[in-house]
């Protein structure tokens, strides 16, 4: 086994050190410089742990209550208060330029690097020329590598400070490279974009990334709400949107029972624990938060905490527990089990998404329960018994 192992590392190396060659010659012909290219393309090293984690996939689906309760705590938040206060004058000063309110900066902040607290300590260089060398995304990193190279080849920063997460994200903000070049800006006025350095800096290419992205000035991100025992949970999800109005007509209200404002104002309902959790109204820059980290829980984690940073309240209703945990194999299970039943579940590839959740809804409509598209074990159950029934 000790020979077979030392067989396929000697050919991952003779295969890797043949990329960086080929790697070499489209640097140069995209107007990199000889010396960038040569100073870090020569270091690179090939990291066989990259590509374990590439490849890995977690064995377990994760609830809403686990991501939520493991990222948004009391330290958390006094922490983000703390450095709001410290950084005031910066925070407020972007926010007139830019528009993004401070504790939002400061959020993405606490999530991404609890406050700079954890950059990753992997040689981007190292991570990037190991993934661009590797079939399975090989032109997505070999872009990202180039523009890493970019990245020092205007100075910003040295190829041996570029550390960060093992797929390429870096700095407080865990910018990839395509984005430091498009986003990046240089705030404290060095004459360098230092996004591992230099807090106004990522601060202000934070902002300058969510206003480019779109972010709409004044709007909030959305609202915990209150939803009426007879609620009708298929108009729920992020490609249903309505006016204010027409949810307070449905019954929706604050959590405190007031009615929804301003009226005109359209959002979309998300139940991301089922009809026993939180519920969330959510407007056009939640859709923005998306656009940074295509998570629902990231996005509605990113606002609790930019709330929660400027003195709201705690959520009305927590995320409750889910008692047993549900596989990625057992979701893949429902989802063919959904096929055989007519319901288009999407592909099965064992990810609980938007696709997979509508479909659950489905199912619970069709056989009278509450369709919030929520996944349990007793649901799971029901769909492989009604499915079983169907191929017998």
């Amino acid at each position: 086994m000790a020979l077979l192992w030392g067989q396929v590392a000697h050919a991952s190396d003779n295969s890797f050190g043949e990329c960086i060659t080929r790697m070499k010659s489209q640097a140069r012909a995209e107007g990199i410089s000889d010396s960038t290219t040569h100073q870090v393309l020569s270091k690179a090293r090939f990291m066989p742990r990259v590509i374990e984690l590439d490849r890995r996939q977690p064995e377990f689906t994760q609830t809403f209550a686990n991501y939520f309760n493991t990222r948004i705590n009391e330290e958390r938040i006094q922490r983000g208060r703390e450095l709001y206060a410290k950084h005031r004058a910066l925070l407020d000063r972007i926010q007139h330029e830019s528009g993004i309110p401070a504790q939002f900066l400061v959020s993405f902040w606490g999530l991404e690097t609890n406050y700079g607290g954890h950059f990753g300590d992997w040689s981007v260089i190292d991570s990037l020329a190991t993934l661009a060398c590797d079939a399975r995304r090989s032109a997505f990193f070999t872009q990202e590598l180039l523009n890493a190279m970019r990245i020092v080849d205007a100075g910003d920063i040295t190829a041996e400070r570029m550390v960060g997460s093992w797929a390429g994200a870096m700095g407080h903000m865990q910018f990839m490279p395509s984005t430091f070049l498009r986003y990046a800006k240089d705030v404290d006025g060095d004459g360098r974009r230092d996004l591992w350095g230099s807090i106004p800096d990522a601060m202000g290419s934070a902002a300058n990334f969510l206003r480019q992205l779109g972010w709409v000035p004044g709007l909030s991100w959305g609202q915990e709400v209150r939803l009426p025992q007879s609620f009708d949970y298929s108009l729920a999800g992020r490609d249903q949107m309505l006016s204010l109005a027409e949810w307070t007509k449905l019954g929706v209200t604050t959590v405190t029972g007031a009615p929804l404002e301003p009226a005109e104002q359209r959002a979309a309902l998300l139940v991301p624990s089922g009809y026993q959790g939180p519920a969330f109204l959510v407007t056009k820059n939640f859709y923005i938060i998306m656009r940074w980290n295509r998570s629902e829980f990231y996005a509605l984690s990113v606002g609790h905490l930019a709330d929660r940073i400027a003195g709201a309240a705690p959520l009305h209703r927590v995320p409750p527990a889910d008692p047993v945990k549900i596989s990625r194999e057992q979701v893949r299970q429902l989802q063919m089990d959904l096929s055989a039943l007519g319901i288009d579940a999407g592909e099965p590839d064992g990810i609980l998404g938007s696709a997979t959740r509508k479909a659950i809804s489905h199912f619970q409509q069709k056989t009278q329960r509450i369709a919030d598209g929520h996944l349990d074990a007793g649901i799971l159950i029901a769909i492989r018994e009604a499915a079983s029934g169907e191929l017998r």
